[in-house]
């Protein structure tokens, strides 16, 4: 029997349909896929098993029987835990307290809470998810990112749920943080837990899931087996196009260096780098977490400061001292963490998508609106960011449409020479993640230079016209196009010998 079903499942929001007759049903221990575009109503389906919202009509079965879930307390009575995509940590509050909020273990008639055993317990989670090294006594906000996606899911794994949904939950961690929650996932299933697994990553799909079921427009428009389903069947699917679409035609027709960099080394993070990019030009940069990419494209943006080195843009000194210098300058970059640092998310569209360009719309410090209005809206219809409501705030929009603005940002700003991608797709969809691949290519094509700075293989080899590899700080190779196999890339950047690496997960 399964463990979970979903019966001819409908939700509107004035009016609007976000799901339609949506039916699929999962055993127990069996990993499930849930796929599509932003939009396609995979949050609302989520919700639903959260308890965060009613269906309109149709059913939830849980062991065949039906179960009205109207809370999150009911969901979590039902063995029903979500592991949602933003952070729901407190940050003040130690890694125990986080982990076991709500159920801290009390002694002496439940006046007290016993502070040893609630430390012991999510010190066992913890190791028990192969994470050993995270401190139970440590406050959430000394932790990076990814050890909170760890505590975060700790949450959850404390509850030894029935149910387990995790939306991209290896979003900000590395390869090797992700493999042991693969290796969870599997002893969870193992075990007999049934799992929603939700990413935009499909080599993650295609490595923990058994079964997915694909949404489009609300609908369900694709169920199976993973294993009986190719890559190019699940994309045409999700956005109905093939693989062979997704990257945009590469022209190779460049001009004169735009970026030079000489021997540019920061302590402790990167060390004799030395590159160059030219007009037209799309420069990968590949490497794998904590390798120094991001830290050497913030060096060149103004936000890190080099101990040694020079940085020239088009052959003149660049070795900007900060941001506003360098934007000044001609040089853009999207950071790798829109929501820390590219967004103010509880602003508007139009104010966000205006930060970095008011020369153009201001006068004597004062703003023309209208002028504002005009330019954002051209913008935000330009990259389809929806709902298109300049006056929306940035927060209540999806990751990949926050990425939009992000991108609207930067194209508002005029003059600029280099364009930086670090992380461009992130969290985004395959629609969106088309979209903005075309306009990469689009700003190279008009003569940008570009460097992309990714960690999906498919995506640095299928957009960069020249490939940098860097390993513990150094460039460790430059390949050219005719070069870029896979096994060879995670090579170099692994310090693997080259032609042996074939076998390794490629982050």
């Amino acid at each position: 029997m399964p463990h979970l079903a979903i019966s001819r499942i409908a939700k509107s929001y004035d009016g609007n349909p976000a799901i339609r007759d949506i039916s699929f049903a999962v055993e127990p221990g069996r990993v499930l896929a849930l796929c599509g575009e932003n939009g396609a109503g995979k949050s609302t389906l989520m919700k639903m098993l959260a308890g965060a919202t009613l269906p309109d009509s149709g059913d939830i079965l849980l062991d065949g029987r039906p179960a009205r879930i109207s809370s999150p307390a009911d969901a979590m009575a039902h063995g029903i835990c979500t592991v949602y995509q933003e952070l729901s940590l407190l940050p003040h509050l130690s890694v125990a307290e986080n982990i076991l909020l709500g159920r801290l273990p009390t002694r002496w008639a439940s006046f007290i809470v016993d502070w040893r055993k609630a430390e012991r317990i999510a010190g066992q989670v913890l190791a028990g998810f192969g994470f050993p090294d995270i401190d139970p006594t440590a406050l959430v906000s000394s932790l990076s990112v990814a050890q909170q996606q760890i505590v975060e899911i700790g949450k959850a794994l404390v509850t030894e749920p029935r149910i387990l949904i995790l939306d991209e939950p290896t979003a900000v961690l590395s390869g090797a943080e992700t493999e042991k929650l693969f290796a969870k996932v599997r002893a969870l299933a193992a075990g007999g837990t049934t799992i929603l697994y939700i990413s935009h990553r499909l080599e993650e799909i295609y490595a923990i899931t058994d079964e997915i079921v694909v949404l489009k427009d609300g609908q369900s428009v694709l169920a199976g087996s993973i294993a009986e389903l190719d890559q190019d069947r699940l994309i045409h699917a999700m956005v109905g196009r093939p693989l062979a679409a997704i990257f945009p035609e590469k022209t190779r027709q460049t001009g004169e260096i735009v970026l030079e960099v000489e021997k540019l080394s920061q302590a402790g993070a990167f060390a004799d780098v030395s590159f160059a990019v030219r007009a037209g030009e799309i420069l990968g940069m590949f490497g794998l977490v904590g390798s120094g990419r991001t830290e050497i494209a913030k060096v060149v943006f103004g936000a890190g400061l080099a101990d040694a080195g020079e940085v020239r843009l088009n052959g003149a000194a660049a070795n900007f001292a900060d941001p506003l210098r360098a934007v000044r300058g001609g040089v853009a970059m999207l950071t790798e963490d829109r929501k820390g640092d590219g967004l103010a998310l509880d602003c508007s569209v139009i104010d966000n998508a205006g930060l970095a360009s008011f020369s153009r719309f201001s006068r004597y410090g004062i703003i023309d609106g209208a002028e504002r209005r005009r330019l954002v809206d051209d913008k935000i219809r330009d990259l389809t960011v929806r709902p298109r409501d300049p006056a929306r705030a940035v927060r209540q929009l999806s990751g990949g449409n926050q990425q939009k603005v992000v991108i609207a940002k930067w194209l508002l700003v005029e003059g600029i020479k280099l364009f930086i991608f670090d992380e461009p797709t992130r969290g985004v969809d395959i629609a969106t993640k088309v979209q903005i691949y075309r306009m990469i290519r689009d700003l190279a094509d008009s003569g940008m230079a570009v460097l992309l700075i990714s960690s999906e293989m498919p995506e640095v080899l299928g957009l960069s016209d020249r490939l940098l590899i860097v390993r513990n700080g150094r460039i460790a190779a430059e390949l050219p196009p005719d070069a870029y196999r896979p096994e060879d890339v995670f090579a170099h950047a692994a310090g693997l010998p080259v032609g042996q690496a074939s076998g390794e997960r490629l982050h």
